[in-house]
């Protein structure tokens, strides 16, 4: 089979094509040049859009001895993810982006770019697993695993996909890649947001979006209690950085409990009032299965590496409504709600949607 693999310069993406050439694939490397300025991106473990991304990722192809090239995809990463980051952010949401760029740029442009150019698949250092039977399940690595940003992925997608390190976990695949003679072996993992260069997500925010003064009020008494420069700074469950002008009366600490953008308002309130035991979600993409027309007893996952309650899932009509058995705190809108079957061979992805509320 003749297939692409998608190298970010990282050890994951490196062993994976690895092997992927040893599963008898041809194969040949592509490094996704996604930074319209990449010296405005993070640099060394912070990021995985720089040029030393790019120069790690072609002496990785070296190694395993497979052509390798990188393609332009900045104007589109810019428009699809860091335009949408923004946009949701000034909506009062809170995006994950790499699930974004999983959906958008990985799963989408590059696949299709390749199927155009004869490709056959498209092969990822994601750690989730597909197996035989062309369903996505969690990684055997809990800690690392991926199966949540790769919930969105179609099932036309999957099925052009190959994740060849779902049964490793991130320790076999370094020791493997410094068995290959991969300089990579070694190389820190990527972390938080490629495109926010500092890290600081406020200020990058409000340089797009501007400084825009608002009232923090008391979910339990009506009060202000603070005031802030973008409401946009803020999401759901978070305590640190409120600056607040009042304690609360019992002491207690607070939380964000929803941002809304209309009257620039960041409402707050005790952790209890953070619980919730319903969530409605939009753009439904089921994979795991038949789309269920009666509801579903699964487990839901609502934030990337975040706790899983067992929940009933209904699908109508292209919303996704869904029952807690438990109730969970820090729901964002933005976010991504994952279904998942348990199962002895390793959690089932059934679906995934939006969070609206």
């Amino acid at each position: 089979m003749r297939v692409l693999a998608a190298m970010s310069g990282g050890v994951d993406s490196a062993v994976a094509a690895a092997r992927a050439v040893e599963a008898g694939h041809d194969v040949t490397g592509v490094h996704l040049a996604l930074a319209r300025n990449p010296q405005t991106y993070r640099t060394g473990a912070r990021g995985c859009c720089t040029l030393e991304d790019s120069r790690d990722a072609r002496r990785a192809a070296d190694v395993i001895g497979i052509p390798f090239y990188v393609w332009d995809m900045a104007d589109r990463f810019h428009a699809d993810v860091v335009d949408d980051f923004v946009a949701e952010y000034a909506a009062g949401r809170t995006p994950n982006p790499c699930l974004r760029c999983n959906e958008k740029i990985k799963f989408a442009a590059v696949l299709d770019r390749a199927v155009a150019l004869g490709f056959d698949a498209v092969v990822t250092g994601h750690h989730a697993r597909l197996g035989a039977d062309g369903l996505l399940r969690r990684s055997v690595d809990a800690a690392k695993d991926q199966s949540y940003v790769l919930a969105v992925l179609t099932r036309e997608q999957l099925d052009r996909s190959i994740f060849p390190l779902g049964d490793s976990t991130k320790a076999q695949v370094r020791e493997e890649a410094a068995r290959r003679g991969l300089a990579v072996a070694d190389k820190p993992d990527s972390h938080d947001i490629c495109f926010i260069a500092d890290g600081d997500t406020r200020g990058f925010l409000a340089q797009r979006l501007g400084e825009t003064p608002g009232d923090v009020v008391d979910a339990t008494t009506g009060t202000v209690v603070g005031s802030h420069t973008g409401a946009y700074a803020y999401t759901v469950g978070q305590r640190r950085g409120l600056h607040l002008d009042r304690p609360a009366p019992d002491g207690r600490p607070r939380y964000v409990l929803s941002i809304t953008p209309t009257t620039n308002t960041v409402t707050v309130g005790p952790a209890e009032a953070l619980e919730v035991s319903r969530v409605r979600a939009e753009r439904p993409v089921w994979t795991g299965g038949p789309r269920p027309d009666a509801p579903l007893e699964c487990e839901v996952q609502l934030r990337a590496h975040g706790d899983v309650a067992p929940a009933t899932v209904a699908l109508d009509g292209d919303t996704l409504h869904a029952e807690l058995r438990r109730p969970v705190r820090g729901v964002a809108a933005g976010q991504a709600i994952v279904a998942y079957r348990p199962d002895p061979a390793g959690d089932i992805v059934l679906g995934s949607a939006t969070i609206a509320g």
